[in-house]
């Protein structure tokens, strides 16, 4: 299993607990406010029966200073007591300077309404009051508190996996930056030694041609050095035609791959096709995107390259007979340690986008692909018009 692999599913499990624990506490809130709402309608009962009691005692009848208390001891509970004929008797825990305004009392009533039912008078004489109200503001805050608390640790959640995910792209930025360097740095020493001892072994034997292909390797090696030495530093881009890049990428991995894989230019290989270009840096995407294609061919199949103008951009389009990746790989087969084999650094590919898209300002992405039929990478860049 790949690096990125392992770190998706601790994320996908991570992810998964926190969205159980989420749906834990707000069930939990639920539950009690659940409760609590029981709590209240009995407490509202219970005040509708004292509001009756003190209206069947007698006039000359004496009222308990319990029945007082029981009438003040609801505070917090906004209540509004209608006659049948829907008279508003009297309000309790509403907003003091606006019980004055109808229009207040009847918003109030008519959501009172939609959310309990009333609770009904019955008095002796065969009239009824209706009692209204709404949950406590204590009630209320309690049902919002978990989604508010969920909201401000998600907040939090997402400030914190942003500074970390700059600070790590940073940090990423640094390695690939010192990684580049130093591997420059080494290669330049044998490199050195490799070109004193061509030229000695060219005057001791000037006619062998296998020094000539001595030669080509050692300035394939010069230039690998020239990329690496490349990332990390502003690349300086000039006008170039694409198509002299692409057919010289191409020549060079038609020599070192399968007789089995079968290239195919599909587009004109005469075309004038201008792009901002580090030619040393493309170059090195096209090898990394290519060889990708060809080891998911296993050696064997066709790759088609497509060049294509729309508007003023340049796409390329490189397609491989291969086994293909899943819709979820699309974006994660460009991430650094993303590999499906079983050597490799999972690196080329997120080279290939930090090239084109850092340096070139340019996209890459996965354009198509089938499980079992194969892939199509493809390359927007940005196209000029040069005068000849």
């Amino acid at each position: 299993m790949d690096i990125y692999s392992k770190k998706q599913k601790i994320k996908y499990f991570i992810f998964a607990s926190a969205l159980i624990i989420a749906i834990a506490a707000l069930w939990y809130s639920s539950h009690i406010v659940g409760k609590l709402q029981i709590e209240e309608r009995k407490k509202i009962e219970l005040w509708a029966e004292t509001i009756l009691e003190i209206q069947e005692i007698p006039i000359d009848g004496q009222i308990s200073p319990t029945l007082y208390k029981i009438l003040e001891s609801n505070n917090t509970i906004p209540v509004i007591l209608v006659s049948e004929k829907g008279e508003v008797l009297n309000t309790m825990n509403l907003n003091p300077r606006k019980t004055e305004n109808p229009n207040y009392i009847n918003r109030v009533l008519k959501k009172m309404k939609s959310i309990h039912e009333p609770i009904i008078i019955n008095f002796s004489g065969g009239h009824k009051n209706y009692v209204y109200y709404q949950d406590s503001m204590l009630l209320t805050s309690l049902f919002y508190y978990p989604y508010i608390q969920i909201g401000v640790v998600m907040l939090f959640f997402l400030i914190s996996y942003l500074a970390f995910s700059t600070s790590r792209e940073a940090e990423q930025n640094q390695v690939w930056v010192g990684m580049s360097k130093e591997t420059a740095h080494q290669l330049g020493t044998p490199i050195s030694s490799l070109l004193a001892w061509h030229e000695l072994m060219k005057m001791k034997l000037p006619d062998d041609n296998l020094l000539l292909e001595v030669e080509k390797d050692i300035n394939r090696l010069e230039t690998i050095t020239e990329r690496f030495s490349g990332i990390g530093s502003e690349p300086v881009l000039v006008p170039t035609n694409i198509i002299n890049v692409i057919k010289k990428s191409i020549q060079y991995l038609e020599k070192r791959t399968s007789k089995k894989v079968k290239y195919i230019l599909n587009f004109d290989t005469n075309a004038q096709l201008y792009v901002p270009m580090n030619s040393s840096l493309f170059e090195w995407v096209l090898e990394n995107v290519c060889k990708n294609a060809i080891d998911a061919m296993a050696g064997k199949g066709k790759l088609i390259i497509h060049v294509l103008e729309k508007n003023d951009t340049i796409i390329l389009d490189i397609e491989d007979t291969g086994k293909g990746i899943s819709s979820h790989q699309f974006k994660t087969v460009f991430k650094p340690g993303f590999t499906s084999k079983k050597r490799g650094w999972g690196l080329g590919l997120s080279l290939a986008k930090r090239i084109v898209e850092s340096y070139h300002n340019g996209k890459v992405f996965v354009k198509s692909s089938e499980v079992g039929k194969g892939t199509t990478f493809r390359i927007v860049l940005k196209k000029i018009t040069i005068n000849l």
